[in-house]
């Protein structure tokens, strides 16, 4: 088996996660959190959809972490997303952390919604 190191670029993968943080380039970082390639920022949950909707053009997908239990988001704020050209795919924090990873480390254009694990 051939094992080669991951290359990120600029972008910083989700290293870990608690109840209420996750940590990205070493520091922890409160939750709600929304990850983009090259920065990390506060969040207000599905209220903040403006926040999402402000990455049409720069991501292909917004993968959005439910919390510690998969959850479907709200039907409005997946509407809206869709309709500026946002791929959404929901699932539970911790699985949206690992896809996020995995994306990234394909170079895709690719952007983390994350709700508190606990």
């Amino acid at each position: 088996m051939r094992l080669s190191e991951i290359d990120f670029g600029a972008a910083r993968p989700v290293e870990g996660y608690g109840p209420d943080f996750f940590r990205i380039g070493g520091a922890a970082h409160p939750a709600p959190l929304l990850i983009v390639p090259g920065a990390v920022r506060d969040w207000g949950g599905y209220a903040d959809a403006d926040a999402l909707l402000a990455l049409a053009g720069q991501v292909d997908v917004i993968l959005i972490g439910t919390g510690g239990e998969i959850a479907h988001i709200p039907v409005d704020l997946r509407n809206r997303l869709e309709d500026a050209g946002l791929g959404v795919e929901a699932m539970d924090s911790p699985a949206a952390c690992r896809t996020y990873n995995v994306l990234l480390s394909e170079q895709r254009r690719v952007a983390l919604a994350v709700l508190p694990v606990g």
